[in-house]
């Protein structure tokens, strides 16, 4: 399909050569898909100038104005420019599948949400936070929706919802004070403006603060820093900004002036001065944040003291305050700038790795003892130090939340991911007592609530594998909290008792969606679930009865007025079908534990026909990075789009996936390029097995880690694929070891259990060697697919280098190869006109290589 419409004209006298007609009928295109029409030729006589032959029915989008000869005229018209990249047989395909794809991309997320409890204690109100990428502003919206729950007869809930949403232009984030009474609005502005804080109540606007940038630069709103927090008189904010910008040296047409400051009028400009680490990708720019409390009544901003430079903090929270108690403290996360394996002074990539070192410390809020003088204070006070580290025996925790009476700090930790190396593994959860006086003990016993699972038996708990907990995750009870984590290839919702231990999974046992929660108020929950062909749905849960052998809970899905989605593509996707699939390994001979000889999973995704005519639709392998990562059985835009058109997709979430066990996912270090790349191959087998999927007609993509196996499978299995996507990919690590914000990930992924000891950002001959052996690299000569290249020109995980010098030497090669190369994206690629031009390129260049 998608060959061009061409009529030749041989004109012999007044005549038509009717082979011309018999060829232009032959080569016309097939239907795009099912859900296309299919449009007949007719042959009519043309009155003017004797040209008794043209093609009258053909739709608008299916004519091509550059092909085809303008009729009426005895010259042809000159072919139109083509955009540049633009494959001309391939146009109207595009134009299909971007109107498609904007049909998808108009579907709202659920970001978050929030309840509060009414005044008359028998209703409730909620607020959604509701993300819909806007394409022509290339920017992602945020709105506001409120709704009204009320319980009626028979237990049943209802949602009254406010008539429109409100649009949140400019806002950073959102965060309800405790009560619910008041809302902090964050704006962040540009360089030069100050950050805005508003606060408002119910009605109206209470106070707006504005905060220079002398005070501090933009407030952390990205979801790992970020730590916004009111304190329980809500009359404090704790949040999270960046430090001050140094003082730049100034200079004028005389040389260096040093006075700091500069008048455009006088000549004068700033140099920059030296060189500062930063915390890597999306954090470019962002050298230190720092913590920051302002009064809302006073309008003072103040920046807590005693915290180093070396010391970056995040995620803040209020301790618990006891009238005994002279100060107030806060808890903190704290990452050490010196966090290499050889401690040195280099800040490591810190976005999606959880091995960098991090503790728990607890500050004195800098509005505790304002009018108290020194001389003043007792003796305890005095000596107390004003960075005093909790956590002092484990190597990693964050997210603290206090328990509803305040009496025990839960946080989780990923210290298997920092004595491993690996950048994210199982989580664990742990606790430890809050002292009665509120002054906080350095050496306070840590205990363990949910300890690392090595291996799972079949269908049991994997583990812990969390991404956020709730600022309040509590029950009613006090003493069990909820939490989301994955579970194998879904994503779940779990009840924890910090007292027991106790572990339980909530949301539906039956149900192989993918569940997340968004908050929790009394013994109900708001959550959201969907599956690979069903886009988001709101549910609301409630206990209804606690036992001793366990609890129950009521799900109820809840009407909304944001998922009345296009009829085009609800009949798609209507015309789905999804399982996980159990994947057995087939390499058991190595000396592997037990965990890791256990069947991985992969998510299949098919038309309900996929057999018609005898013949199997297309398969596209999908391939996560990471790799400890996971490919979860929720709503992807991107996977929902290229299943419409008609292929399947086996998304596999090889061994070294999150949600399996520890032992499963450490059994890949040392082992990427042989291990995950087998298991993609086994996962391909099993299908093709089944009957499936077309051993002739299968395509890979994949990005990060998910493009270094893309790469590895067109070089080692070349005869497998017919064409391939690489977003961002590893290609080479010995390149990328030297200008990665993570290279210690080289080290891990490549040697295993020995890389802390042979680290180095200066690597061996012998190093690079060995890199080279495990790289896409080593098996470009063997490519025959034709592959597409995305790549992020502010990539500082994955340095486009990396790409491009595959892509390069392919070309080199002869072998078609396309690069796209966006500059002003970095690693996710994930801007709203980045990623529809992706999918768009993604779907055309299957089409065109792989059917």
């Amino acid at each position: 399909m998608g060959c061009v419409v061409l009529i030749q004209r041989m004109i012999v006298g007044d005549y038509v050569e009717m082979a011309s007609v018999l060829t232009a009928v032959h080569c016309f295109p097939k239907r795009c898909r099912t859900h296309s029409p299919q449009y007949p030729l007719f042959l009519t006589k043309s009155p003017a100038r004797e040209l008794p032959l043209k093609v009258s029915s053909l739709p608008i989008h299916q004519r091509k104005e550059s092909n085809i000869t303008a009729m009426g005229s005895s010259e042809a018209a000159l072919p139109k420019e083509m955009p540049l990249g633009m494959d001309p047989d391939m146009e109207e395909e595009y134009t299909f599948q971007s109107k498609l794809l904007q049909d998808f991309t108009n579907f709202p997320t659920v970001n978050k949400a929030w309840i509060f409890k009414s005044d008359d204690g028998n209703s409730s109100k909620a607020m959604f936070s509701i993300g819909q990428a806007n394409l022509v502003s290339n920017k992602k919206k945020t709105v506001i929706l409120s709704a009204h729950i009320t319980k009626e007869i028979k237990d049943s809930t209802k949602f009254q919802w406010s008539p429109f949403p409100v649009e949140m232009i400019g806002v950073s984030v959102i965060v309800p004070s405790p009560s619910g009474s008041k809302l902090l609005v964050v704006r962040n502005k540009d360089d030069e403006s100050p950050t805005q804080l508003e606060i408002w109540s119910s009605s109206h606007l209470l106070k707006e603060i504005f905060v220079p940038k002398s005070t501090h630069g933009s407030i952390y709103t990205d979801g790992w820093f970020e730590g916004i927090s009111w304190n329980s008189e809500e009359t404090l904010i704790a949040y999270i900004a960046e430090e001050p910008t140094p003082c730049k040296p100034v200079f004028d047409g005389f040389g260096y002036r040093g006075d700091g400051s500069t008048n455009k009028s006088c000549g004068t400009w700033k140099g920059l001065g030296e060189w500062e680490e930063h915390w890597g990708e999306t954090y470019s720019g962002k050298r230190n944040p720092a913590l920051f409390v302002v009064n809302i009544h006073s309008e003072d901003v103040r920046v807590v003291k005693g915290i180093g430079k070396s010391l970056s903090v995040g995620q803040v929270i209020w301790a618990p305050s006891t009238s005994q108690d002279v100060n107030q403290y806060l808890v903190c996360v704290g990452w050490p700038g010196e966090i290499g394996p050889l401690k040195y002074s280099r800040k490591l990539g810190l976005k999606y790795c959880f091995n960098r070192p991090c503790a728990l410390y607890a500050v004195r809020s800098p509005f505790s003892e304002p009018e108290v003088h020194e001389d003043q204070l007792n003796d305890v006070t005095k000596d107390l130090p004003k960075v005093i580290k909790l956590t002092g025996g484990i190597n990693s925790a964050f997210f603290p939340r206090f328990s509803p009476d305040g009496k025990i700090l839960v946080f989780a930790s990923a210290r298997s991911s920092v004595d491993t190396g690996a950048h994210c593994a199982t989580n664990s959860l742990h606790k430890m007592d809050w002292p009665t006086d509120g002054q906080p003990n350095p050496t306070q016993e840590i205990l363990d609530v949910v300890p690392v699972v090595m291996h799972a038996k079949d269908g049991s708990f994997p583990g812990l594998y969390i991404s956020n907990i709730l600022i309040y995750p509590w029950l009613s009870d006090g003493c069990t909290l909820v939490l989301s984590s994955i579970w194998g290839s879904a994503e779940t919702v779990l009840s924890i008792n910090i007292l027991s231990g106790t572990v339980t999974r909530i949301s539906p046992m039956d149900s192989s969606a993918s569940w997340d929660v968004l908050a929790v108020e009394g013994d109900n929950i708001l959550a959201v679930s969907s599956t690979p062909i069903s886009p988001h749905q709101i549910w609301y849960g409630s206990l209804s009865n606690r036992k001793e052998l366990g609890v129950t809970w009521d799900w109820s899905s809840v009407s909304t007025p944001f998922t009345d989605y296009p009829e085009t593509v609800t009949s798609l996707l209507s015309s789905l079908q999804y399982s996980i699939m159990k994947i057995p390994v087939r390499d058991i001979s190595e000396n592997l534990l037990e965990g890791a000889m256990k069947p991985f999973e992969a998510i299949f995704v098919s038309s309900k026909d996929n057999k018609k005519n005898g013949s199997c639709d297309p398969l596209i392998v999908i391939l996560h990075g990471g790799p400890h990562s996971v490919s979860l059985s929720c709503y992807m835009k991107s996977w929902a789009f290229l299943a419409s058109l008609g292929y399947s997709l086996l998304i596999v979430n090889y061994r070294g996936s999150l949600g399996f066990g520890e032992e499963a996912l450490q059994s890949l270090l040392g082992k990427i390029g042989h291990q995950d790349v087998n298991d993609v191959l086994t996962a391909m087998d099993l299908v093709i097995e089944m009957g499936l999927a077309d051993p002739s007609k299968v395509a890979v993509l994949g990005g990060s880690h998910g493009g270094f196996l893309t790469t590895h499978l067109i070089g080692q299995a070349p005869e497998r694929f017919k064409a391939a996507v690489a977003r961002n990919p590893v290609c080479n690590i010995g390149l990328m070891v030297g200008t990665t914000d993570i290279p210690d990930w080289c080290y891990v992924e490549a040697y295993g259990s020995d890389w802390e000891s042979i680290f180095t950002e200066g690597p061996s001959a012998e190093q690079l060697s060995h890199f080279h052996g495990k790289s896409p690299i080593s098996h470009l000569s063997k490519v025959k697919a034709p592959i597409l290249f995305l790549l992020g020109a502010q990539d500082l995980r994955v340095p486009i280098s990396n790409g491009l010098q595959y892509a390069r030497v392919l070309k080199e090669k002869g072998k078609v190869t396309k690069v796209i190369i966006f500059p002003e994206d970095n690693h996710p690629l994930d801007r709203p006109q980045t990623d529809f031009e992706s999918y768009v390129n993604i779907g055309v260049w299957f089409k065109k290589y792989c059917e």
